[in-house]
């Protein structure tokens, strides 16, 4: 992928879909396919790096909860509820890559997880935690047991954690605060033990020490980045007023578009291939390609 055109695309897609509850890794997909771009050894690089743009935005966007660096209490919750991803992500990375080759797999986890966000707020009522600074350790691990689900394509990291947040009885904005949160460590050791594997592998050599690789791939981390920081602060923002009905809506429209397309040939399972190793965070699976696809283990 060397063109100008589709890396502001991918980007913006990463940059909206990262933190809202609708499943980053089934848009890469369907925009992939769309665009006819295959799964080369430059887009597995972009997708890795260019995620960081959106873990950074985070982190400036909350930057009074993250700094200063003496609110250990804090940091220990986060590392409690990324410890089972984590575990488990190294456990079942080859079961997962089974799944990451099947965009139907995808298709019916968007499906079905629109129709829990439409009944969510009438599942869990009455919540008792209404800051995230009261979430207990306990609370912290329960909802790090719930984004593992996010390692079933299309069900989304960041639905998980707040369906996850709210079974335990945070408000929804609550719920969506630590999900973001969360996302720093889980997507960090995952996007550095991808950039490790990617510096290892001699194939990747080239990409790595390319001028205009590195140039398209920081135009992709800006943008990436600056829409990441719009998309939280809208999803935060209709959250405490409206609810999740908008995006369940959403999953069940394209994951029924999703659905059709697989079934009747338009998107065809990945063929078996070698591929990169794997780790903790998202993959990205272009589907009608015959390249590599990058293999990790929570699907955003």
């Amino acid at each position: 992928m060397d063109h100008l055109f589709h890396v502001i695309i991918l980007a913006i897609i990463e940059g909206i879909t990262e933190f809202l509850p609708i499943s980053s890794t089934g848009h890469m997909i369907l925009a992939s396919s769309v665009m006819g771009i295959a799964q080369d050894r430059f887009i597995q690089l972009f997708e890795i790096v260019v995620q960081l743009g959106a873990i950074l935005s985070v982190i400036v966007f909350y930057h009074k909860k993250f700094f200063p660096l003496n609110k250990w209490n804090f940091y220990f919750k986060l590392i409690v509820a990324v410890v089972p991803a984590l575990a488990l992500g190294a456990i079942f990375s080859k079961k997962i890559h089974v799944l990451l080759g099947m965009p139907i797999v995808t298709s019916i986890s968007l499906f079905i997880g629109g129709f829990v966000l439409l009944f969510i707020d009438k599942m869990f009522k009455n919540p008792t935690t209404t800051n995230v600074d009261d979430v207990s350790y306990k609370q912290g691990f329960f909802i790090g047991i719930w984004q593992c689900l996010a390692m079933i394509p299309g069900t989304s990291r960041s639905a998980a954690s707040i369906i996850g947040g709210m079974q335990q009885k945070l408000n929804r904005e609550t719920a969506a605060e630590f999900s973001f949160f969360l996302a720093v460590p889980t997507m960090c050791a995952a996007t550095g033990k991808d950039l490790l594997d990617a510096y290892k592998d001699p194939e990747m050599h080239d990409m790595i020490t390319s001028s205009h690789s590195w140039f398209l791939i920081g135009i992709g981390f800006v943008i990436a980045f600056i829409v990441a920081l719009l998309a939280i602060k809208f999803f935060i923002g209709y959250v405490q007023k409206h609810g999740f009905k908008l995006f369940g809506w959403y999953r069940i429209i394209v994951g029924g578009i999703f659905l059709i397309f697989c079934l009747n040939g338009t998107i065809k399972p990945e063929p078996k291939a070698e591929t990169v190793p794997a780790s903790t965070t998202q993959t990205h699976t272009a589907p009608n390609t015959n390249n590599t696809p990058t293999t990790t283990a929570i699907n955003r």
